[in-house]
Parts: C-alpha cells; sequence; structure tokens
C-alpha cells in the first residue's frame, strides 16, 4: 500500500510537504519520498529506505536542502518513488499507488515497439510509477496519458503528477482509495488522508470522485477530466487501514469503528449468543473502537487487559515471512495480568487475515490466567486476496485462515460454499465458527456480518469494494 501528500502554495511548502507524508507512515513501510520544485532550482528530490526507520528522522537531514513553493511526497509499501520523467510531455515528478496486476503484461507491450527500455531493480521487476510513467508518456497531453494509463491498468493506480508550479492528481477508475484537496490563505495540498492536512491548517475542499483528473495550483482547482460514474471504494480502509481522524466519502472512521462494535453487539443480543464477559477489549490499535462499541451496546466493561508495545514494534503483517510476522505478534502485545486472571475477556479485533495473532494471544491470556478467552472479528471472514490493492494480499489464497479451515474442512469441495461458510447463520458457518474455536482454544468466535458492516460505513452499499470478503466487485 501506501499514501501521498503534496502541497503548491505561494509560500515555501517543504515543512508541510514533509509532515504530510510523514502522517502516511501508518500505510506504508519501505520506501519513503520527497519531491521539491523551486523556479529558480528546478527540482530536488531523495528518496530513502523507511523499513528500519520513520520517514520523518530519515528526511529530517534533508529540510536544509529542500526549498521551494510546489512539493510531493509518497511512502510506498514496494517500489522507490516519487520519480522524476523527461518526456515529449516535459520535466515533471510522479507518484503512483496502487496495484498494477498486468504490469508483465503492458511491459512486453512496450518493448513491442523496439527501442523502449526500462530501468530494472535487481529482481528484474520494473518499477511500477515508472510503469505508470511510460504509459502517460504514449499519449500527447498528461490528462490523455493518465487516462490511457486507467484504462490500460488491471488493478488500481491513483497518481499524482507535480509539474512546474502545479500539481496533477488523478484519483483511480473507480475510487477505491481516496483522493482529498486542502485549502488555507496561501495554496492547496492533496492527499490520502483528510486529517494530515488538517493538522497543518488546511481546511476541506474537495473530494475528487471515481477517476476524475484535477489541475491543482497556488490559486485554486479545477477539473481537467470529469468524475466517472462508477465507485468501489474499498471497505477495509475503515475496518483497518484508515487513520481514526480520516474521513472518507463524508464517513469518519472512528464514528464508523465505533457504530460496527454495537452493531455487533446487538446482532449477538438479538441472537441470544451474547456471552456473559468480565471485560470487553480491543486488540490494538485498530481493535479498540470496535471493541468501545462493543462495550457500549452490550453494557459490558471496557478495559485493556493487554497493550501493544508501540516504540519499535511494527503491524505484525509487515514481516516478510510467517516466522516473523508470529514472532512480531507474540513480543508486541504485552498482557495486565491483574485485569486477566480469573476473568472473562471478549475480545474484538478489526479483521482476521492470517490468524498470525490469534494463537499468541489466546495463549498468553490463558497463561496468564483467563478463566475465559471469547473472539469477535469487526469484519466478514476475509476468504479472497485483494487483486484491486495490496490489502489483504498474499502469495497464496490458502494463507488465509477461513480458506486453511474451509480446506480442513471439506477439502477443495468446500470452496464451492464459502458464502455458506462465512454465514454464520448456516450449518457451514457453525461449523467453520466451531473449528477456529477448538483450532485456538476460544470459547465463542463471531465475526460482523457484511450487512452490519455497510450499515456502519454508512455509503451506498453499491459503492463500497466488498471483494476480500464476497469475491465480488
Amino acid at each position: 500500500m501506501g499514501g501521498f501528500f503534496g502541497a503548491v502554495s505561494n509560500r515555501d511548502v517543504v515543512t508541510d510537504v514533509y509532515f504530510g507524508v510523514d502522517y502516511h507512515s501508518h500505510l506504508g513501510t519501505r520506501r519513503g519520498g520527497m519531491v521539491i520544485y523551486d523556479k529558480e532550482d528546478g527540482y530536488q528530490r531523495q528518496i530513502h529506505n523507511v523499513e528500519n526507520t520513520p520517514f520523518r528522522t530519515k528526511f529530517a537531514k534533508d529540510l536544509e536542502e529542500f526549498h521551494g513553493c510546489a512539493g510531493i511526497g509518497c511512502i510506498s509499501a514496494s517500489d522507490p518513488q516519487p520519480l522524476l520523467v523527461r518526456s515529449h510531455l516535459g520535466f515533471y515528478a510522479i507518484a503512483m499507488v496502487g496495484l498494477i496486476n498486468n504490469a508483465n503484461e503492458l511491459v512486453e507491450q512496450y518493448f513491442s515497439d523496439h527501442g523502449h527500455q526500462f530501468m530494472a531493480m535487481s529482481s528484474g521487476k520494473v518499477n511500477s510509477t515508472e510503469l505508470v510513467a511510460a504509459l502517460i508518456n504514449q499519449k500527447d497531453s498528461l490528462v490523455e496519458g493518465i487516462r490511457h494509463a486507467q484504462d490500460v491498468i488491471d488493478g488500481t493506480a491513483i497518481v499524482i503528477v507535480l509539474q512546474g508550479n502545479r500539481i496533477i492528481v488523478a484519483r483511480d477508475k473507480v475510487g477505491r482509495l481516496p483522493m482529498l484537496i486542502g485549502k488555507n490563505k496561501d495554496g492547496c495540498c492533496v492527499s490520502f488522508e483528510s486529517f494530515a492536512y488538517h493538522k497543518l491548517g488546511y481546511e476541506d475542499a474537495y473530494e475528487l470522485g471515481p477517476s476524475e483528473i484535477v489541475e491543482v495550483t497556488a490559486e485554486g482547482w479545477k477539473t481537467l477530466a470529469p468524475a466517472g460514474e462508477k465507485m468501489r471504494i474499498c471497505g477495509f480502509l475503515w475496518s483497518y487501514y484508515g487513520y481514526p481522524n480520516s474521513n472518507y466519502e463524508g464517513s469518519n472512521v472512528e464514528v464508523m469503528r465505533c457504530r460496527n462494535g454495537e452493531i455487533m453487539a446487538l446482532d449477538d443480543a438479538r441472537d441470544g449468543i451474547l456471552p456473559d464477559v468480565d471485560i470487553v477489549a480491543g486488540m490494538p490499535d485498530s481493535g479498540i473502537p470496535h471493541a468501545i462499541g462493543y462495550a457500549n451496546a452490550s453494557h459490558k466493561p471496557f478495559g485493556r487487559p493487554f497493550v501493544k508495545y508501540t516504540p519499535t514494534w511494527a503491524r505484525s503483517f509487515m514481516g516478510n515471512n510467517q516466522k516473523l510476522r508470529s514472532q512480531v505478534a507474540e513480543m508486541k502485545q504485552i498482557p495486565v495480568p491483574e485485569l486477566i486472571r480469573d476473568k472473562k475477556l471478549l475480545l474484538v479485533d478489526d479483521s482476521v487475515v492470517r490468524g498470525t495473532q490469534l494463537g499468541e494471544t489466546v495463549d498468553f491470556l490463558r497463561d496468564s490466567g483467563a478463566k475465559e478467552v471469547h473472539m469477535r472479528c469487526a469484519c466478514p471472514p476475509l476468504a479472497y486476496s485483494c487483486k484491486y490493492l495490496n490489502f489483504s494480499r498474499n502469495k497464496s489464497e490458502m494463507d488465509l485462515l477461513v480458506r486453511r479451515v474451509i480446506m480442513e474442512l471439506e477439502g477443495e469441495e468446500g470452496f464451492k460454499h464459502i458464502a455458506e461458510y462465512t454465514d454464520r447463520t448456516t450449518e457451514r458457518g457453525q461449523k467453520m465458527l466451531k473449528a477456529i474455536c477448538d483450532k485456538f482454544g476460544f470459547d465463542s468466535m463471531g465475526f460482523q456480518s457484511l450487512d452490519g458492516l455497510l450499515d456502519a460505513i454508512g455509503v451506498d452499499p453499491c459503492k463500497v469494494c466488498t471483494y476480500c470478503w464476497t469475491g465480488k466487485e
């Protein structure tokens, strides 16, 4: 995944871009980059590895060298960017967030016209941002080129271009990711997360529609290509990836999560499966607001029987392999024995992807003396690897816990009945819940329903992508 921030103003924007990109650090873990444009000195760029050191620390020493009234930055979970490009469309900087499934095909098509080449990384892979730039440069204008790239890419591409004292931004074709514009008295900014520019003194100004292309200058913004009608914004943004302060399509992340927990508790009470527990707790960090909502609606005390050691441990999915992810999951959760011993606990997690944390969590709670451990997941079972973004993206769908449990219960035949397995009201759904409880030692297990999740989000369900839960766009 990744995040971006850009600003163009009548004053220097270096610190705005620096802090704006840093506020997207929860979305990327590998590379960070900034490009600043100055009318006299041109483009200044720097890219750093941020796998083991925060963006802010890595770029602090570069601030003295940067100067200019326009700039963009990106934090990425994959390729180094932004890139500087010189073509018949001029000299510009470009960054891209998304996923290109047909990258190899597009590269081969590009090679078919002899004389073309790419700078390859050590793996032989072509930088996705360079590929997007190559697609753009096949046309006679940046707008035509961006539209062309959106049309031929199988996947998702949200694009931000800095060309002199203007920024051109393009939301992906069906709006799976957000793209917002902020404004203050000196200029404008563009951002993935709205809270990033709120902290920098910008106010909400505009939210791009699907596939819309907009030019942003210090004076304001104008649409260069209109928005499309079809929208499929990713529902997982609210469940997990989005920062609590952010708003997407008018729906706040933290408000959604609390409401989502309330819906789960009310559904459990309606169905007679609300457990009698001493404490409702959230898996840090994203699970906490879901748990607060569950506790409020169930009238059970909210507590923190364990905390996450945040100074050094990253999210568990960020490890390079399953062994490392498991180790991180075990190390980062620290119990508070006084709130666990002889207690009946209900845990709420934002999602269950591979099941990395489940075993470690229940083990240390049992070892700390918990009497009962109940589990609730704040979204439906993840049964499909995302093919549009890097959310829940695995080397194999068999990495997903739900897939492995189905295989154990029924073999490959069970994959014909995934919809039943992910619905707790069916016989197969009940078997899956029991199998997870038996595997990890929970006293009960429950998943939020798709209807409950969509109700909590509050956006027209037809505009929300639910592929990772349903296998349908």
